[in-house]
C-alpha cells in the first residue's frame, strides 16, 4: 500500500497541492502578462485583471470547498479519539466553526477583487487569514492536549513552530501595511498594481507583500502536518481526564 492509499492522508496533501497550485499558477500567468511586476506582488493582486481573475476565482473556490473537506475529517477524527475529554471537544468543535469561517473567507477573496470591491475583499482577507490564524492555534493547543497518548510531542512542536511562523507574518503584513497606506494619502493603493523601487511606500509594499505570501504558506505548512494524523486508520482512544 502507497502512503497516500492509508487513510484519508491524500484530502489534505491535494488540499496543499491545489492551494499552492492557485497561487502560483495565477503569480506566473499575471507576470507573463505584465499584469503585475515580478517582484512579489500581492496575491490578490495576481488574481485582479482577466484572464487570471478567472483562474484564481474558480481554483480558490475549491480549494476552500477542500479546505472545509479536510477541516471536517480532522473534527470527526478528534472527536472519535477523545470521547472521555469535555475540554478536547470544546476546542475541536471551536476549531471546526473557526475553520469553517476561514474559507468563507476565501470564498470572499475569490470573488470580490480588490479593484472592484475593496470593502469586502479586506473582509474576507481578514476572515481568511485573521480567523485562519485563530484556527491554527486551536488546533495546536489540540495536539498540546492530546499528546502522548494520540501522538508525540513533536508533532506539537511543529505545529507550534508554524504558529510562531504565522503569528510573525500576521504582525508584519498589519504594520507595513499602516505604513504603507499613510506614506500614500490621497492614492488608490488597492488598484495600484505597479510599483518603482524607491518610490514613496515601495519598502513598506515588499515588506507587506512577502510578510502575505509568507503567512499564506504558513497556513500550507499547517496542513502538511495533518497527513500522518490522517494516515490513521483505527486509532486509540484518549483516556479520561486526570481528576
Amino acid at each position: 500500500m502507497w502512503w497516500f492509499q492509508q487513510g484519508l492522508c491524500a484530502l489534505p496533501v491535494v488540499l496543499v497541492v491545489w492551494t499552492s497550485g492557485t497561487f502560483i499558477l495565477s503569480y506566473v500567468t499575471a507576470v507573463l502578462l505584465h499584469h503585475v511586476d515580478p517582484l512579489v506582488p500581492y496575491i490578490s493582486d495576481t488574481g485582479t485583471v482577466v484572464p487570471e481573475r478567472c483562474v484564481f476565482g474558480i481554483m480558490l473556490n475549491i480549494a476552500s470547498f477542500l479546505g472545509i473537506a479536510t477541516m471536517y475529517v480532522r473534527y470527526k477524527q478528534v472527536e472519535a479519539l477523545t470521547r472521555n475529554d469535555d475540554s478536547v471537544r470544546r476546542w475541536n468543535m471551536a476549531g471546526l466553526v473557526l475553520g469553517v469561517i476561514s474559507c468563507f473567507g476565501m470564498c470572499i477573496v475569490a470573488n470580490f477583487q480588490k479593484t472592484s470591491f475593496i470593502v469586502m475583499h479586506w473582509v474576507g482577507s481578514v476572515l481568511t487569514f485573521g480567523v485562519g490564524a485563530i484556527y491554527i492555534l486551536c488546533q495546536t493547543v489540540l495536539s498540546y492536549k492530546m499528546q502522548p497518548h494520540i501522538h508525540g510531542k513533536k508533532m506539537f512542536w511543529v505545529r507550534l513552530w508554524v504558529v510562531l511562523w504565522c503569528g510573525v507574518s500576521v504582525v508584519s503584513m498589519f504594520v507595513s501595511s499602516v505604513i504603507m497606506y499613510s506614506s500614500l494619502p490621497g492614492i488608490d493603493v488597492a488598484k495600484k498594481l505597479h510599483w518603482i523601487p524607491g518610490e514613496t511606500g515601495y519598502t513598506a509594499h515588499i515588506i507587506s507583500t512577502i510578510s502575505e505570501w509568507s503567512l499564506a504558506f504558513s497556513f500550507v505548512c499547517f496542513f502538511l502536518t495533518y497527513i500522518r494524523d490522517f494516515q490513521v486508520s483505527v486509532p486509540p482512544t484518549l483516556p479520561p481526564p486526570r481528576k
